[in-house]
């Protein structure tokens, strides 16, 4: 089964559109959050990815303030 046959919310890892369709924030709020180190990221094969949890966690705790 390929990443991309499993549904964007029950992935473990998110790749920055993933992250946008699921959280309804913009690309741009995300790459501005990682740069201040509010979403952390980590790059896997050349992949930014975004663990789920960290998304989870930014919104439950209103973190995502810029």
């Amino acid at each position: 089964m390929s990443a991309r046959s499993i549904p964007a919310p029950e992935r473990l890892a998110l790749r920055i559109n993933d992250a946008v369709a699921v959280s309804g924030l913009s690309r741009s709020t995300l790459y501005k959050l990682q740069a201040l180190g509010k979403l952390p990221s980590i790059k896997v094969a050349g992949r930014r990815l975004i663990l789920r949890e960290d998304l989870v966690a930014l919104l439950r705790t209103g973190g995502g303030d810029t």
